[in-house]
């Protein structure tokens, strides 16, 4: 089992303003073990999917694969043992944006929508919205590796359309092109789009020159 990085959990129990107390009773363990887990004392657990949803972000994050603590860190949708019932699936939208992870052109003339079937438990653990606001789509180039490759998969909920201050991934559209970017609203009134592969320098967009169609909540890695 992947160990827990203690000073992680620490640090978001402060940033979500809740207490050790609060994500014990949540999760279903005693606040003992919370302390445990952050003091180092105890590094494994088998509550860490319920922790990281509690704590807004991604088990990947608590155990140190990646420094992204948002829900969209990169994850591997595992085939069931057995066939999903049908209560357990979901079906949401798949939309063949053309989304460049560089930058594609978008032409939102010829948007074709299928639907595709997800686990709604699977889903659960991202975000709580409602099928109809969900969609998925994939990426293509290698501006925003490595937390999502080329062709990765990416579910986008469409109820949430206003970046935080934190570097959150979003499927926007800039200037005509659709894009997948991290964002950061600046001091200014700026929004910052910013890639995860370091080659890529950052841009600035004025207020307008961006459309927002969603935040990245998860990532399906191609296999």
């Amino acid at each position: 089992m992947a160990e827990i990085i203690g000073a992680r959990v620490d640090q978001l129990i402060k940033e979500r303003r809740t207490s050790q107390s609060a994500v014990a009773v949540a999760i279903g363990v005693s606040q003992p073990t919370i302390g445990r887990l952050i003091s180092g004392e105890t590094r494994e657990t088998g509550k860490i999917i319920e922790l990281a949803r509690e704590l807004k972000t991604s088990p990947e994050y608590l155990i140190g694969e990646t420094d992204d603590d948002s829900p969209s860190a990169r994850i591997v949708l595992a085939v069931p043992a057995q066939p999903l019932s049908d209560e357990d699936l979901v079906e949401i939208d798949s939309i063949d944006l053309k989304y460049g992870m560089g930058g594609t052109f978008l032409d939102t003339d010829h948007v074709e929508v299928e639907k595709v079937k997800f686990s709604r438990s699977w889903i659960s653990q991202f975000t709580s919205s409602p099928p109809h606001m969900l969609c998925s789509t994939k990426g293509a180039g290698d501006s925003m590796m490595p937390t999502i490759h080329d062709q990765d998969v990416v579910i986008i909920d469409r109820s949430q359309t206003r970046p935080e201050m934190g570097d959150k991934i979003w499927a926007i559209v800039y200037s005509g092109w659709g894009m997948i970017k991290r964002l950061r609203a600046q001091p200014d009134g700026t929004i910052r789009i910013s890639s995860d592969n370091q080659l890529i320098r950052d841009d600035f967009a004025s207020d307008g020159d961006l459309f927002i169609v969603g935040r990245v909540v998860a990532v399906v890695k191609s296999v």
